[in-house]
């Protein structure tokens, strides 16, 4: 598997944050779109890195965030941390989430293809399946309409939750009846054929949230910083052929076990995956990586809505997982990497 800069030396701990992660549900956030980044820079090229980017010579002292970088008088500071001459350039990897389209996809994956996107951390998407969530993501709005979208969305989520894990069949009729709906009306032929497919699914869903509850621990639907982490392990392992290391800030989702099951995944047998959280005030690598994510994730949401900034975007599109879950073709073409 090829990513964006494939040689990559086995040389110290990979550092990993995310930004825009709202919780289990993920289209009704402030943000649409999750960017996790990971970066490969010793302590004391990460502690310069922030001291470059406050503009103040001696120790930096506070926990510096993406949201100063970000500040209108701040642009060159953007420039200065993803171009070419700056530190990160050959040496970070953002994977990016457009939620929306997790959601759906994950919402087809578990009705239509037996989880095997979930199960598998992300790795074995099923084409057609694939298909068929940007079709719905690209045509369900106008098809359907803003307040119906949004109501399939919601409905979609609620089957993929655990919280409630005795509750099987409630969740499932609420999305079937709404889809029963929505499906009478006239919407795009491409749309209404894939509602027509969904509403006939309503006993193999009962039983595919059934299993959903059952495995949700190992494998949960609605945790996208499971493939995002999966990516950035193969990044780094040069697609498992070394072993990686990772310190990560302290992020509930990612449990040992969870953790564990990825190396067993990912890595072929003699490969090991080191893995450790820190609260990442502590860690000054963990704080650029939170910068990096936090950056790329409002360039990649104005894009995302049409108001992105071509240069900045073109900076940005060098760090990009080209396996990222994102279906918007324009802003695509803007963020996606060209090699």
């Amino acid at each position: 598997m090829q990513t964006a800069h494939p040689t990559i030396a086995p040389v110290g701990e990979i550092a990993c944050d995310e930004s825009g992660w709202e919780g289990a549900n993920l289209v009704a956030g402030s943000s649409d779109v999750i960017a996790y980044a990971s970066v490969r820079l010793s302590v004391d090229a990460a502690t310069e890195c922030l001291r470059g980017l406050s503009g103040r010579a001696g120790h930096v002292r506070r926990e510096y965030k993406a949201s100063h970088v970000l500040r209108a008088d701040r642009r060159s500071g953007v420039k200065s941390l993803l171009g070419p001459a700056g530190p990160l350039y050959g040496n970070a990897f953002v994977h990016l989430t457009e939620k929306a389209y997790f959601v759906v996809g994950r919402l087809l994956d578990l009705v239509l293809g037996q989880s095997a996107d979930a199960a598998s951390a992300g790795m074995d998407a099923d084409r057609r399946l694939t298909a068929l969530a940007t079709t719905l993501i690209r045509e369900g709005p106008e098809a359907l309409g803003h307040d119906r979208w949004q109501a399939f969305l919601a409905a979609s989520n609620a089957v993929l939750r655990t919280w409630k894990p005795r509750n099987v069949r409630e969740p499932v009729d609420a999305f079937v009846d709404l889809v029963d709906t929505l499906a009478a009306l006239d919407g795009g032929s491409r749309v209404r054929a894939i509602l027509d497919e969904l509403r006939r699914e309503r006993s193999v869903a009962y039983a595919a949230r059934a299993r959903l509850l059952e495995h949700h621990v190992l494998q949960p639907a609605l945790e996208p910083l499971i493939p995002a982490l999966a990516r950035t392990i193969l990044h780094w392992s040069g697609g498992g052929g070394i072993d990686v290391s990772i310190v990560h800030d302290e992020q509930s989702a990612l449990t040992e076990r969870r953790v564990r099951r990825l190396e067993r995944q990912l890595l072929p047998p003699g490969r090991r995956l080191r893995f450790r959280q820190v609260d990442s005030r502590t860690d000054p690598r963990v704080q650029v990586a939170d910068v990096l994510a936090g950056v790329a994730r409002r360039l990649a949401a104005d894009e995302l809505r049409g108001r992105g900034d071509p240069e900045l975007g073109e900076l940005l599109r060098a760090y990009i997982d080209p396996a990222s879950r994102w279906s918007d073709e324009r802003s695509w073409s803007r963020l996606g990497p060209t090699r």
